[in-house]
């Protein structure tokens, strides 16, 4: 007698994750980044409001002031690209790490996938935050896409070939 019994899970539905719980996962994700991003910044601002308080209290002319404008604005400059590599880091390394979403993104149990329902790449991770300049050039249309589209694709995940998608409760 043949067992024709297979082991097979059902196939689960995949439910993909629209603009409000994406919109609330990144809020998460953006609390934790600028608190974070406040710990580096403020002793930045801190040196610099110091030493142009000293520097006037020391009765500097105003064009010797001027002179430490180009190291301030570089340190301001340097504070912008920490910034930027600090959130391109935290989502890109999240988002293609085994858990496959950032903190917001777990807590809500979303994860960013390929078509595959796989996990992507740091380099499509990476594409895909950077595409999000993209998506937030015009009115934001780019993100809003992800309320109207098929699979809740914002315009950054078509260009980087991800889903985001919802785990049900089973």
């Amino acid at each position: 007698m043949e067992n024709n019994i297979t082991n097979q899970e059902p196939e689960k539905k995949v439910v993909y994750a629209g603009f409000w719980w994406r919109f609330l996962a990144y809020l998460i994700d953006e609390i934790l980044i600028s608190m974070v991003e406040w710990i580096i910044v403020l002793p930045i601002l801190g040196v610099m409001g110091i030493t142009i308080f000293s520097m006037q209290e020391a009765g500097i002319s105003e064009e010797e002031m001027w002179l430490w404008m180009g190291p301030m604005m570089g340190a301001m400059f340097s504070v912008i690209v920490l910034s930027i590599a600090l959130n391109w880091l935290y989502f890109a390394i999240m988002e293609s790490s085994k858990v496959q979403g950032t903190v917001g993104k777990m807590i809500l149990k979303i994860k960013v996938t390929d078509y595959e329902g796989q996990r992507i790449s740091f380099g499509r991770a990476t594409g895909r935050f950077f595409g999000k300049i993209i998506s937030g050039m015009i009115l934001m249309i780019g993100y809003i896409m992800a309320g109207f589209t098929e699979k809740k694709q914002a315009l950054h995940d078509m260009m980087a070939g991800c889903l985001v998608i919802r785990e049900e409760p089973s």
